[in-house]
């Protein structure tokens, strides 16, 4: 029988100042939304009081701010992965921010940007498609943008003005 070596973290218990300084560093790394934070938190099984503490700690100091996440998040999204609105609304919906901070974070993405990367994006798949039927061609162009979360009639615009 093979035997798994466990490794057992360093330290079962903390203080709540430790604690503190624990879930700072982690949210000063990068901007972490409330879910992320309570998670981490979670895993270092803190009493409930002391949980409430440190989130309202983390808020109060400005280490924990949703509109920023949800700015960056999607400002890094759309600019590094080339997402569309559609899937930049719903992954932040999946991390549960808020109607309003999901509106501000889209106002940053500027409509002659977004259609310059849409651009971009459907000539560089097209010419990637070039062993295909015109037929394929279009369903695999349209399947890979909706994938991104491009607009619907944006994505079936853009199939029709490049393949038509």
């Amino acid at each position: 029988m093979v035997q798994i070596c466990q490794l057992k973290p360093k330290k079962s218990t903390y203080s709540l100042q430790e604690l503190k300084g624990k879930m700072e560093a982690y949210c000063a790394y990068q901007d972490r939304c409330h879910k992320e934070v309570e998670e981490k938190l979670r895993a270092y099984d803190p009493i409930p009081e002391a949980r409430e503490m440190i989130l309202l700690h983390l808020l109060e100091e400005g280490f924990l701010n949703e509109e920023r996440f949800a700015r960056s998040f999607a400002r890094g999204k759309f600019r590094i992965k080339k997402w569309g609105k559609t899937r930049i609304i719903r992954e932040l919906r999946q991390r549960e921010i808020s109607q309003f901070a999901i509106k501000t974070s889209l106002k940053q993405i500027t409509d002659p940007e977004y259609s310059e990367v849409l651009d971009e994006l459907a000539s560089k798949r097209l010419k990637a498609l070039v062993h295909c039927s015109p037929l394929e061609k279009k369903q695999k162009l349209s399947s890979y943008l909706l994938y991104r979360g491009w607009e619907n009639d944006l994505v079936y615009e853009k199939t029709r003005e490049l393949l038509d």
